[in-house]
């Protein structure tokens, strides 16, 4: 404030005033901990507590075409989702392996493709050392 004597005790909002502790609330600490739990327990999930939603999340970190998140309102509740989760990520792991996706494609004579491996490129020019004259 302007025209405040620079020397105040640190700590008192006013002049004359006791010095106040103000301690630091810690919000929904137990949810808090519960989510920090399930975070040690399930290595392959990050867990968070949403203070503003009061909702627990879990976010994948296995490798998957397209984000898992899981969500639920109590921690109980959570780990059920998650474990939900694993099993689907294990069947689906597990389908293709013995049902093909789709036939194979076919050319445009309306054949079948060959499966057969492919050769490999050849270039269409023989290299330079083929070219030397003979001293």
């Amino acid at each position: 404030m302007i025209g405040r004597r620079p020397s105040r005790t640190p700590g008192r909002h006013r002049d004359g005033q006791p010095h106040t502790v103000v301690h630091q609330r810690v919000w929904d600490g137990p949810a808090r901990a519960e989510a920090d739990r399930l975070d040690r327990t399930w290595p392959d999930w990050t867990v968070l507590y949403s203070l503003g939603n009061r909702r627990f999340y879990a976010v994948a970190s296995w490798p998957s075409s397209e984000p898992v998140l899981v969500e639920d309102e109590t921690a109980t509740g959570l780990e059920t989702r998650m474990y939900e989760a694993e099993m689907a990520r294990i069947a689906r792991r597990e389908a293709p392996a013995t049902v093909p996706a789709s036939p194979p494609p076919s050319d445009r004579r309306g054949g079948a493709r060959s499966q057969a491996p492919a050769a490999a490129p050849q270039h269409p020019y023989p290299s330079r050392r083929s070219h030397r004259r003979a001293a």
